[in-house]
């Protein structure tokens, strides 16, 4: 692997932030008749801008990446049988020249063959100019093609960015990024923990001493707990025909994004660039400081504090407890990370195929593009719990219903006018068939929710729909009741609410 080179930011460039022009599209102009007649035929030949000189040592007065329009008026008579022609090469070499054009007329007729020959010995393309095209006209193609190139970076950054930010706001963000910056470069995108291990990773396999220089090179950018050294930003380096580069993400956490393509386009520094912001706030912390306080309210609810003392460690005020599940597949750690993000809180817990997160309830939900979300009435510590159950009931309402997000009602019913504690008895009696088989008491309680019906049922508890109809059986034969009475669904839905 070669050096690694680290950017800092202070480094000023030697060639111009404009991007470069291949020689062959300048050779291709039909209007300009440029004619390559020594050096290497390189594909990859760039010119970074148009400089014309008369100097004999022109050497002082570059600064590399030139293609150097001359007309020879610097040159003797008798340059041909010496060595002027050899060091007049040799210097331009020596400065970074990228290429020279010789003009035709007024001062030579043809290309003097002794400067073909240096050319061919030194490597330096040269261009036969011939006599009907100005040295302006020369400058003013580099520049439109510049221009155009320019334009063109533009818009494949400006593209790039809209799709980087549409993948931010799917689910699964982190991955979608990840493959929509691949996509981008044409290469793979890697996200590392922590730890360097890889978290995420998407787009062409990369043989396997390519990742474990990426991921090497993802060590310089790091922070460690050894150094108080600034850290680089970003970091890139080579392996063979591969492009490695690294990018630190946000301050400090420790996690590294790493890039290898096979190529380096201009506008891909800039398009990895965006995907390391959206990335570092996928991944960091969303509040100063609500780490620490988020470990000591948990180690006191392990060591038996109640709720109502904890919760002050999380914030002021009451609460809401939204339940979520994404549209296609399962949610994972950084897309529940994501989600809790989307709606204000880290406070976010991953369950097999639910994400709950605690949110604060001066800020509400609104619905989180491919997740479905059922959210409860504000509640206060104490009730959390109960709050915890209006947001799952929610959420089955919601995922049968199709909608987006649905709330829990937060106006007082009908059930409260009765006394808890006789509510609570009347319950207790009327569904005592059903207490041993809460999945009996379950169907039931959506069912009715759903005013009967079987297929929405059966997609909110995610079993068949004769599945349903069996259950519903066995509680109208255990509570000898008539479900299609409406008196006796009302009674039965006040004692589940209760219950």
């Amino acid at each position: 692997m070669e050096e690694t080179h680290i950017m800092p930011e202070t480094i000023t460039p030697a060639v111009p932030p404009t991007p470069p022009v291949p020689l062959t599209a300048l050779l291709a102009r039909e209007d300009l008749g440029l004619r390559q007649i020594a050096g290497p035929a390189d594909p990859d030949a760039v010119v970074h801008w148009a400089h014309t000189s008369e100097m004999a040592d022109p050497y002082p007065y570059l600064l590399g990446g030139e293609l150097l329009l001359t007309a020879g008026v610097h040159v003797p008579e008798a340059a041909g049988s010496g060595t002027y022609f050899d060091d007049y090469v040799s210097r331009i070499v020596a400065a970074g020249g990228a290429a020279l054009g010789f003009g035709l007329a007024p001062v030579h007729d043809t290309v003097p063959r002794a400067l073909v020959a240096a050319c061919d010995r030194h490597g330096l393309p040269l261009l036969e100019v011939p006599p009907q095209t100005t040295f302006s006209g020369v400058a003013r193609a580099v520049w439109q093609l510049m221009a155009q190139a320019r334009m063109a970076e533009l818009r494949r950054v400006t593209e790039a960015q809209q799709s980087l930010a549409a993948a931010a706001s799917r689910p699964d963000p982190v991955p979608s990024v990840l493959r929509q910056l691949a996509q981008r470069l044409g290469g793979r995108a890697v996200l590392y923990g922590p730890d360097g291990t890889e978290v995420a990773g998407a787009g062409r396999e990369t043989p396997g001493s390519v990742g474990s220089a990426l991921a090497a090179l993802s060590a310089v950018v790091r922070p460690t707990a050894r150094t108080t050294a600034p850290q680089p930003a970003s970091a890139t380096d080579t392996l063979g025909a591969t492009h490695l580069a690294v990018y630190a993400l946000g301050a400090g956490e420790g996690f590294v994004l790493g890039v290898a393509t096979p190529r380096r386009e201009p506008g891909d520094h800039t398009i990895a660039s965006v995907a390391a912001v959206l990335l570092a706030l996928l991944t960091g912390e969303h509040q100063s400081g609500a780490g620490a306080a988020r470990s000591s309210a948990l180690v006191r609810l392990l060591l038996g504090a109640p709720p109502e003392e904890v919760a002050p460690l999380l914030g002021t005020g009451r609460w809401l407890v939204a339940h979520a599940r994404p549209e296609d597949q399962a949610p994972d750690a950084l897309a529940a990370s994501a989600l809790g993000a989307a709606l204000g809180s880290p406070l976010v817990d991953l369950a097999r195929d639910v994400v709950r997160v605690l949110v604060p309830a001066d800020r509400e939900p609104e619905p989180q593009p491919g997740w479905t979300l059922g959210v409860s009435a504000p509640a206060g510590p104490r009730e959390w719990p109960a709050a915890d159950t209006q947001a799952a009931r929610a959420l089955a309402r919601a995922r049968a219903n199709r909608t987006p997000l649905l709330r829990h009602p937060a106006r007082p019913a009908l059930a409260d006018l009765v006394p808890r504690t006789d509510a609570e008895a009347h319950a207790r009696t009327l569904l005592a068939p059903l207490a041993d088989q809460p999945a009996l008491a379950e169907t039931l309680r959506t069912w009715l929710s759903l005013h009967g019906s079987w297929d929405r049922t059966a997609v909110a508890l995610g079993v068949h729909r004769n599945t349903v109809r069996q259950r519903i059986a066995r509680c109208t034969a255990l509570l000898a009741a008539d479900l299609d009475d409406p008196d006796v669904r009302m009674e039965l839905w006040f004692a589940l609410r209760r219950g």
